[in-house]
């Protein structure tokens, strides 16, 4: 295994990090969050009870392929830590969800109007999973 150098000594501008990151996960052939589940994640932001919401979440996850929920428990957790940096980075959960929700979720057909009407609970689903990620994984 060859380990690349990501440090500041590197790269001093974070943003080329994070942009190979969001660039590599958006083109995986198959989402972390996969296709089989995203519908199910989709209705589950739309479930007006947080409490519900979240329960439909977590049995969500549980779908997943023990790969990808181990992907997507590591990358929840260190959002999480990002988010603990939002006076210097401005990046709080639900801008966080705004950047990854179509990175990670992406539906099983290219419809661009279904896409477009789901980006909103795309962005709800990866506000939730950061903000509830020790409680939900």
């Amino acid at each position: 295994w060859e380990k690349a150098d990501i440090s500041a000594n590197v790269y001093n501008d974070i943003n080329i990090i994070a942009g190979a990151l969001k660039l590599y996960l958006r083109d995986l052939p198959i989402p972390v969050i996969t296709f089989h589940v995203y519908s199910r994640f989709i209705q589950a932001a739309k479930i007006p009870n947080p409490d519900t919401r979240l329960e439909a979440i977590h049995e969500g996850l549980l779908q997943l392929p023990p790969a990808h929920y181990e992907t997507l428990r590591y990358l929840m957790m260190h959002l999480k830590k990002v988010t603990m940096c939002e006076k210097d980075n401005f990046m709080n959960s639900e801008n966080l969800g705004i950047v990854f929700g179509p990175t990670l979720m992406q539906p099983p057909e290219q419809n661009a109007l279904a896409t477009l009407n789901d980006m909103r609970h795309q962005k709800l689903i990866i506000q939730l999973l950061i903000e509830n990620e020790d409680v939900l994984f």
